[in-house]
C-alpha cells in the first residue's frame, strides 16, 4: 500500500515539474439549452472533455474563431453564464464493466435497474480507428436469426451489415428480439443499442428477454428519450467500442441499433446548436460520414472474431427514399423491409420480400440451402407479381397453370408466417418447403445433412 501511494506522489511530482498540473480555464458566456459557448480555452482540443465548475461535465463539439461549444453530457447543477471551466487535456471516453451483460446500462457505466455504477469500471474509448481492410476476412459463416423469410431467402452472414426498415409499429424490433433470442448456445454476445426509447420500453424488452433467458448474452446499451441529444449521439459509438473489445478477442458479437433515424435528428440537433450550415433536411453535411464510420465496424476480422450489425431506421408511409434511408441502404449490405400493408393483413413478420435485398446471398448458405432458397424466392416473388393483377379474380376462372400458381404462392406465403419467439432451425425451413422439390431434397448425402446440422456451432 505504501509502495503504491509512494508512486503516486512520485507521478504527481513529476506532473509539476513539467507544469502538467496546470489547468487552462475559461468562461461561460453563452448557453443555448444543453451547448454552451466558452470563451478562453485556446489550446484545447476536438473531442477533448471539460468540467464545467464542477457542475457538469461535457465535451469540446466545435473550435470557432474566439470561442469554442461544448456539448454537456452530465449535469448535476445549473450552469450559468460567468461560470468557470476547465480543460482536462483527456479526449472524453466511456465507461464499461464486464458485469454489464445481462443489466441495462448507459455509457457511463451505470446500471439503470439499481441507479448504481458498477465496481470494476474501466474507461473505453468511444470511438477508435476502423479496422484495416487487411485485417478483414471473407464474410462466408451463416448468421441464424430463426426466421425463415430471412435464413431462407435474404439470409445474413456472420460480419455483415443487415438493414432493418420499415413504418412505426410493424415489428423492426420484434425482429431483433426474435434474433437475439435465437442465438442461445450460439456462442454470441449480443448488444441491444436503444436510442430514444422510454424506461417503460426498456424494461418490457427487459422483461420478454429475461423470460427467454436470453440475457445471460445480452446487454442492453441504453439512451433514454430523456437524456440529451449529446447522449443519444455517442451512445451507439460506445457500443460498438464494446463489440470491437469482444471481436479482438475472437468473439462472435451481434450489434443491434435500435434506431438510426432517432440518432440522425440528435447529432442534426447538436450540429444547428454548434453552428454548422445546414443541408438537406437541415441535416449537417458530414451525417454521412456520422453512420458511416459507425457502421463500418461491422466486419468479420481474421482472428476469427466478428461483428454483425442490424440497425434500424423509421420511415414514414413506406417511404425509403428519404434522405437518411437512402443513406444507411448505400451502406449497409442489404435491407429487410418491412411492409405496413404485409402487417395489416397479418403477414408476420411483415417482410416486403420484392423490395429486400441481401448482397451476399448464397455466399454464406450451404448449398442445399441455397438451392431450396432461391427456389422458393423464385416462385414467391412470381406469386406476389401475379396476385397483384389478380387478387380479386375468381381463381376459378383461372387456366389451370395459373391456378396452380396462385395455390402454391398463397402455400409458400403461410409458411412463411411465424409467430414471434418462435425460432425454426435450417433443417425446419427446407422441410417446410419439400413440397415444392421432393425429389432433389431426398437425393442428398447423409454426410451432407451432418455438414448442415454442425452449421452453427463448427466455428466456435
Amino acid at each position: 500500500m505504501n509502495h503504491y501511494i509512494n508512486d503516486l506522489l512520485d507521478a504527481k511530482l513529476e506532473q509539476m515539474k513539467q507544469n502538467e498540473n496546470i489547468y487552462e480555464t475559461g468562461i461561460v458566456t453563452k448557453i443555448q439549452n444543453y451547448m454552451i459557448e466558452i470563451r478562453g480555452l485556446e489550446t484545447v482540443s476536438f473531442f477533448e472533455q471539460i468540467n464545467i465548475a464542477n457542475k457538469a461535465m461535457g465535451y469540446v463539439t466545435a473550435i470557432k474563431k474566439s470561442s469554442i461549444m461544448v456539448a454537456v453530457l452530465k449535469q448535476m447543477e445549473p450552469i450559468l453564464v460567468g461560470d468557470v471551466v476547465y480543460a482536462t487535456n483527456k479526449e472524453l471516453t466511456a465507461q464499461f464493466s464486464t458485469e454489464s451483460v445481462g443489466r441495462i446500462i448507459d455509457m457511463f457505466g451505470e446500471d439503470k435497474l439499481t441507479g448504481e455504477s458498477f465496481a470494476n469500471l474501466r474507461h473505453i474509448p468511444i470511438e477508435s480507428a476502423t479496422i484495416p481492410i487487411m485485417d478483414r476476412g471473407i464474410v462466408n459463416r451463416p448468421f441464424f436469426t430463426g426466421i425463415t423469410g430471412i435464413d431462407l431467402i435474404y439470409p445474413i452472414g456472420k460480419g455483415q451489415r443487415q438493414l432493418i426498415i420499415g413504418d412505426k409499429k410493424i415489428g423492426k424490433t420484434q425482429i431483433i428480439l426474435d434474433t437475439i433470442v435465437n442465438q442461445q448456445k450460439q456462442n454470441m454476445l449480443c448488444i441491444y443499442i436503444a436510442i430514444g426509447k422510454t424506461k417503460k420500453e426498456m424494461k418490457e424488452i427487459y422483461q420478454e428477454l429475461l423470460a427467454k433467458n436470453a440475457l445471460s448474452y445480452t446487454i442492453l446499451l441504453t439512451a433514454f428519450n430523456d437524456d440529451t441529444p449529446p447522449v443519444l449521439s455517442l451512445t451507439p459509438y460506445v457500443g460498438l467500442s464494446i463489440a470491437e473489445q469482444y471481436m479482438m478477442a475472437g468473439h462472435d458479437v451481434l450489434v443491434a441499433i435500435d434506431d438510426l433515424k432517432r440518432h440522425a435528428e440528435a447529432y442534426r440537433e447538436i450540429s444547428l446548436l454548434s453552428g454548422k450550415n445546414p443541408g438537406r433536411d437541415a441535416y449537417p453535411a458530414d451525417i454521412f460520414y456520422t453512420h458511416s464510420r459507425l457502421l463500418e465496424k461491422g466486419c468479420q476480422h481474421k482472428n476469427g472474431g466478428s461483428i454483425t450489425i442490424l440497425p434500424i431506421v423509421e420511415t414514414k408511409g413506406g417511404d425509403i427514399t428519404d434522405y437518411i434511408s437512402t443513406n444507411i441502404i448505400s451502406i449497409t449490405d442489404g435491407q429487410i423491409v418491412l411492409s405496413a400493408k404485409s402487417f395489416q393483413k397479418g403477414e408476420k413478420p411483415a417482410i416486403d420480400y420484392g423490395l429486400s435485398v441481401s448482397r451476399l446471398g448464397g455466399a454464406v448458405q450451404v448449398d442445399r440451402v441455397k438451392e431450396i432458397g432461391s427456389l422458393v424466392r423464385r416462385k414467391l416473388l412470381s406469386y406476389l407479381e401475379t396476385r397483384e393483377v389478380y387478387e380479386l379474380a375468381n381463381i376459378d376462372e383461372m387456366s389451370s397453370e395459373l391456378q396452380q400458381k396462385m395455390i402454391t404462392g398463397k402455400k409458400i406465403l403461410d409458411c412463411l408466417k411465424q409467430y414471434k419467439y418462435s425460432p425454426r432451425s435450417v433443417d425446419e425451413d427446407i422441410a417446410l418447403f419439400s413440397f415444392l422439390k421432393p425429389s432433389t431434397l431426398e437425393q442428398v448425402p447423409p454426410d451432407e445433412d451432418a455438414e448442415l446440422l454442425d452449421i452453427g456451432v463448427q466455428h466456435e
